[in-house]
């Protein structure tokens, strides 16, 4: 339903401050674009000096918009023959979690691991849950 001017003309005012704020986000937006594209130049010509004088050029990685957070690092490699070498000829799977820095390996890590050593044939299965090294 078409709103209907008021004697004092409140609408006609508020459309007068739409149009002044529509004004100023588009040339915001302007600003922002000539901004950015001034921002890539620098960097190329960053790179390219780089470049020339042979020098690396750390940069720290800055999220892009929308993309989702880092998560959090859960460790590096982890030697999967001494984590062996460190159980007791019978062992768990939460014996295995016990070990430093394999705290944080999720489950699937870990029977991964179990999986590989059977079929190795460095582990045998006793029981449900339990191993025992060959």
């Amino acid at each position: 339903m078409p709103r209907r001017k008021n004697a004092d003309g409140v609408t006609s005012a508020l459309r007068q401050v739409q149009k002044q704020a529509q004004a100023l986000l588009i040339s915001l937006r302007k600003e922002i674009h000539a901004k950015e594209q001034e921002l890539r130049h620098l960097k190329d010509e960053e790179a390219s000096l780089g470049r020339l004088t042979g020098a690396r050029i750390a940069r720290a990685a800055a999220p892009k918009a929308g993309a989702p957070a880092p998560r959090a690092a859960r460790g590096g490699r982890i030697n999967w023959r001494t984590v062996l070498e460190q159980l007791p000829k019978q062992f768990k799977a939460s014996d295995i979690r016990v070990i430093r820095g394999l705290k944080s390996k999720r489950p699937s890590e870990i029977f991964a691991a179990i999986t590989r050593w059977i079929e190795g044939g460095t582990v045998k299965r006793k029981t449900r849950g339990i191993y025992e090294r060959v």
